[in-house]
């Protein structure tokens, strides 16, 4: 089976590392020629995962045209990019019967769309899987132990990429619940904001403990009411990939809330970055999301009210700290 992986940031280049380090054939596409180029040259993504050396299985290409004949075809895109890439794919894919996989993490603003429903709009009566979970892509180059989901509406195609995917240290769950995972996927992201802030204004364990348990709250709200099943969310793409990036100092979206707990700039932070947050674009598309559906999200609002308007961190604090006293299964 040929395999296509469009997107050379760190979470493409580590699965094409992953999945081509036994011989298989991949093509990794990268949207920067420049970049491209110096990955060929030195087998070497320096700029996302340094000292990581890609088998010589794997094709880097800067041309979509390269990936047009895979069997699988996976987006590890940017989710902002990922329309724009697909429809480009669009136009030179020969394989009527390839299979999508979407390894990105976002709604779509505007449309409020998941990954797989701009998929299936762009490519219809394909098979569209998504694949999630608690993934960091530098521990999975180190061949640490990994647990992931993968989705489909088609349980025998999800087992197929079970089957094909993973090994020993990568291990994947199967699932039909392909709302829910992508949805636990996206939306932890802007939790994981929230929970640097926190420790960019040194609160303690004690709040950092509440925070996420009230976002684990509010991201099964929103997540229902966008049509995901309650208790997928407690799975490895909701709870596990929550308790993950509201955690780890390796997570972009962490990282980014503590520099804006530390007092930086959201312009200041972006301008530094080599690699997208997807949290800072999801929080814009589930503050408004969750507002067209009426569903109460405190701390998706002061998040929002953070990156886009300017609001100090502690006042949003205070903010939060203020709101009415309720029962917590309120």
């Amino acid at each position: 089976m040929k395999t296509a992986i469009l997107g050379a940031g760190s979470w493409g280049t580590a699965l094409a590392w992953l999945w081509g380090r036994d011989g298989r054939e991949i093509s990794l596409w990268g949207n920067t020629a420049h970049r491209v180029a110096r990955i060929q040259k030195t087998r070497e993504n320096s700029d996302c995962l340094p000292g990581l050396m890609l088998p010589e299985s794997v094709r880097i290409t800067s041309e979509l045209r390269d990936c047009a004949d895979a069997d699988l075809i996976a987006f590890a895109t940017p989710s902002i990019a990922l329309r724009r890439v697909a429809t480009g794919l669009r136009e030179v894919v020969r394989s009527t019967r390839a299979v999508f996989l979407s390894c990105t993490k976002g709604i779509e603003y505007g449309t409020w769309m998941r990954m797989s429903q701009i998929l299936d709009e762009i490519f219809p009566g394909r098979k569209i899987s998504v694949l999630s979970g608690p993934n960091l892509a530098a521990e999975v180059t180190k061949n640490l132990p990994t647990a992931t989901v993968v989705g489909c509406n088609d349980l025998d195609c999800a087992a197929d990429l079970q089957k094909f995917l993973g090994s020993r240290r990568f291990r994947i769950y199967t699932s039909r619940d392909v709302a829910s995972i992508e949805l636990g996927g996206a939306l932890k992201n802007v939790f994981a904001i929230a929970a640097g802030i926190s420790d960019g204004l040194g609160l303690g364990d004690n709040s950092k403990a509440a925070l996420v348990t009230r976002s684990l709250a509010e991201l099964i709200r929103l997540g229902v009411a966008m049509g995901g099943n309650v208790h997928a969310f407690y799975g490895l793409s909701g709870a596990g990939d929550l308790v993950l990036t509201c955690y780890s100092e390796q997570s972009r979206n962490y990282t980014v809330g503590k520099r804006l707990g530390r007092g930086e700039t959201p312009a200041q932070i972006a301008a530094s970055m080599k690699m997208v947050a997807e949290g800072i674009s999801t929080t814009r598309s589930t503050y408004e999301c969750a507002g067209r559906l009426n569903i109460d999200t405190p701390i998706i609002d002061q998040v929002y009210a953070m990156l886009y308007d300017q609001k100090r961190p502690t006042v949003a604090l205070e903010e939060l700290l203020q709101r009415e006293q309720k029962s917590e299964q309120a």
